[in-house]
């Protein structure tokens, strides 16, 4: 469950539902640099953890939209706490990141990287 609630695009799928509804093309939009197949994949786990409700209308084409369930909607205040302590905390992180990079130049973690690659 903790891969589930730390992911970040669970995380990011949580803060979109918490307004309330979307169809899948509004989340798609919402979420900077998901792609459809990470966002299918994502709101999937979600639905079949419990977290989410999907809901097919019977239109032509149909029409779906994702919504928190009750236990979804509770992660919202841990979400949000997460989402202040990541701001509050930015710069002394970012500074944190640049002093270890520059102490570490072959250093292999750097956002976006990943071992055995340039």
């Amino acid at each position: 469950m903790l891969d589930r609630v730390g992911d970040k695009w669970s995380v990011l799928v949580v803060v979109e539902l918490a307004n309330g509804a979307r169809r899948f093309r509004e989340l798609e939009r919402a979420i900077d640099g998901i792609s459809q197949r990470m966002l299918t994949l994502t709101v999937r786990k979600m639905e079949r953890d419990g977290l989410v409700l999907r809901t097919v209308y019977p239109t032509v084409p149909a029409q779906v939209d994702y919504r928190l369930t009750e236990t979804g909607a509770s992660l919202t205040h841990l979400v949000k706490a997460l989402s202040a302590w990541s701001l509050d905390h930015r710069d002394a992180i970012a500074e944190a990141r640049r002093a270890y990079d520059a102490e570490h130049p072959d250093n292999e973690i750097r956002r976006g990287s990943t071992p055995g690659t340039p």
